[in-house]
């Protein structure tokens, strides 16, 4: 059979056969490839074009930090930027504040506003849980809001709570009772809850020292409720330097599961280390607080989020300097001139690089969608100087200064005829006169008696003293012996050297006193600038925050003072222009009072209508406005760099810097592919 099957099949035939299938296959395996690259085509163009893409669980930022944590803890935030940062990501609020800078429920589900604003009763959110497990209750918010309330365990945040009594109705249910309707109470309620099981049995003297412990993170008691929560302290055994502090994605996160897996914080002494870290590609998210960093790097390789902040930046002026401290302030036309000097549109750009707007306003109208000013001190160096010119401070020397001079009346002056006989108080001022050296003295009036009465030797003396002073008294009249009656020209005479009138010459000069920080540094150099060009001499005086804050702001101890104010989401200028503030600690720096703009903010702060607040604010900024107690410079914006990488950044608005993570569950930095 198989030598049959050999002869079907010589050898001949069989390699004309196999040449045949080889021709085939050369001609038809390109043909079935690309058929195959074809369908691959295809099969990918309908994949992408089925699906989208979304954001993926996964991966660590890396924010880098200058200094060091200190009170990891909701009641005794400071001006501490990394603890407010940290208290951030790691606690909840009643209320919270959005990516536009508006409040909104965080840990409450439900809110109802009674009695006009007096109660506000919060239902909290169904199964939130604390990091470790633990149910968050009405118990943990009572018992936040006594420990804030306790002057025992010292809280700075004491004063927002102050006359607010706070009641579990049940497990879910809280109700705040206030003294009376409070417009900003919304604000307070974004306090952090700090839970109860945790806190309870710890001693106000080691409450604030406790979180901030390497002992105490060890133990893994730093709880909240969070979209982070803590797992690790990389510090220093030796300098207890804390170099880095990691968080962990809240796995049961109320609000949803952050995409992104952890945050570690990196900590750096000072701004070179920080920025020697983030060239090596080492950090992935850091704040530029100095505007000459702005250009080091590029948004080829970070994105540069501008976030928008309801602060600003003025000049206050006192109007109730201390005795030692000049009063040249106290003039509104000088202050209104001051104001004309300034070309804020160089500062804004010169010093922040354009990376803010300009102010003309207390309550910031761009920030909140106000009106703006019915007036506004636009830059105009030829008003600001014709001002001064009718103020009376003029160029009287050459030192570039402008002075003016102040004459005060005296305080007598001889205005009758006297003669022999005549009596009363012109003759006592008289006889006092002629017995000062400056007058004459023993050599005119040798007995220097105080009489009142015109008589022999009051007339003797008066003869003597025209013949010394005949020049003035007696040549006028062709005169060489003395009459011994006090007629003009004697009068005159006597006048100016017993009552001189008093001349003081005010030069236009001031103090500023300021932050020394480099942004402060620029801005009062630019003012020192603007305000020579018109004839104002400013001397600058840099002090360390601490400084500012216990010498010169709480006694009121300065002329000028460069300072920042800043507001909250709800704007509420009570605290900084009412005159209920103007001692220390209230913030009406400058002791303005107005009884109109007092009783504005009164009705402003007491409504809840939306409305009617706005009418009450901007009739007040323009009252405000015209009093000049101050000069509005400009609201810079936080610069944040973030790593290309990351993604779901939406925010625009913050309150603060730390408000920069909000919505932090909703950044990611891995993507995913879903059918649509």
């Amino acid at each position: 059979m198989i030598e049959k099957c050999k002869n079907v099949f010589p050898p001949e035939k069989r390699n004309r056969f196999f040449n045949f299938l080889r021709l085939r296959k050369k001609v038809y395996l390109p043909i079935f490839i690309g058929l195959l690259l074809i369908l691959g085509v295809l099969g990918i163009n309908y994949y992408f074009k089925n699906t989208e893409v979304q954001p993926g669980f996964g991966g660590t930022f890396r924010e880098g930090v200058i200094g060091q944590p200190r009170f990891i803890n909701p009641l005794y935030l400071s001006g501490n930027d990394i603890d407010r940062d940290l208290v951030e990501l790691l606690f909840s609020g009643l209320m919270k504040y959005d990516e536009n800078g508006k409040i909104v429920k965080d840990l409450a589900d439900d809110l109802e506003i009674k009695e006009e604003g007096e109660i506000y009763e919060i239902k909290l959110k169904e199964n939130i849980f604390w990091h470790d497990g633990e149910l968050l209750t009405a118990n943990d918010v009572v018992f936040t809001i006594n420990l804030l309330q306790n002057p025992e365990y010292k809280s700075s945040l004491a004063i927002k709570w102050s006359g607010v009594s706070v009641e579990k109705l049940s497990d879910r249910v809280v109700q705040f009772r206030l003294q009376k309707s409070y417009s900003g109470f919304l604000e307070t309620l974004t306090e952090k809850i700090i839970p109860k099981h945790i806190f309870k049995d710890i001693p106000p003297k080691n409450l604030p020292w406790t979180l901030s412990s390497k002992e105490y993170l060890n133990k893994e008691c730093l709880i909240g409720s969070g979209p982070f929560q803590f797992k690790q302290l990389d510090q220093d055994n030796k300098s207890g330097y804390i170099k880095s502090l990691t968080l962990t994605r809240n796995e049961d996160y109320f609000v949803k599961k952050p995409f992104i897996s952890q945050i570690s914080f990196h900590f750096f002494n000072n701004k070179e280390d920080l920025l020697e870290s983030v060239s090596q590609g080492k950090i992935d998210g850091f704040l530029i607080s100095d505007p000459n960093d702005l250009e080091t790097f590029s948004d080829e390789t970070f994105k540069i989020l501008e976030l928008s902040l309801p602060r600003y930046f003025a000049v206050f002026f006192n109007q109730d300097p201390p005795e030692d401290k000049s009063k040249l302030l106290t003039s509104k036309g000088v202050r209104e001139a001051l104001n004309y000097a300034i070309n804020k549109e160089e500062i804004l750009k010169e010093v922040v690089l354009e990376k803010g707007k300009v102010v003309d306003s207390p309550i910031l109208p761009d920030f909140y969608g106000f009106d703006p000013p019915s007036k506004i001190y636009e830059f105009d160096k030829e008003k600001a100087e014709q001002i001064l010119e009718q103020a009376g401070f003029k160029y009287i020397d050459e030192s570039g200064i402008r002075k003016k001079i102040i004459s005060e009346k005296p305080t007598f002056s001889f205005t009758k005829t006297l003669r022999y006989g005549s009596r009363g108080n012109e003759v006592t001022q008289l006889q006092k006169c002629l017995a000062n050296p400056s007058a004459g003295g023993p050599e005119i009036y040798p007995s220097g008696k105080v009489t009142g009465y015109f008589g022999n030797e009051t007339r003797q003396a008066v003869i003597l003293f025209q013949e010394k002073y005949k020049e003035d008294v007696l040549a006028p009249f062709g005169l060489e012996k003395g009459t011994g009656q006090v007629k003009s020209k004697t009068r005159e005479k006597l006048n100016e050297l017993c009552f001189p009138q008093k001349e003081e010459i005010l030069p236009l000069q001031f103090s500023l006193v300021t932050v020394n920080k480099p942004l402060m540094v620029e801005i009062s150099q630019l003012l020192q600038k603007n305000w020579k060009e018109v004839g104002a001499s400013v001397q600058i005086k840099f002090e360390a925050i601490s400084t500012i804050e216990t010498d010169i702001i709480k006694p009121r101890d300065f002329e000028a003072l460069l300072f920042g104010e800043v507001l909250n989401s709800l704007p509420d200028p009570f605290p900084f222009w009412h005159s209920s503030q103007k001692q220390s600690p209230g913030l009406n720096l400058v002791s303005y009072e107005n009884k109109k703009t007092d009783k504005l903010l009164e009705e402003a702060r007491a409504t809840l209508d939306n409305s009617l607040r706005r009418e009450k604010l901007e009739e007040f900024q323009n009252l405000l406005i015209e009093d000049i107690p101050c000069l509005f410079l400009l609201r810079p914006d936080l610069v944040y760099f973030t790593s290309k990488k990351v993604n779901g950044q939406i925010v625009e608005k913050i309150i603060e810097p730390s408000k920069r993570f909000v919505s932090i569950e909703n950044w990611y930095i891995r993507t995913r592919r879903v059918w649509k």
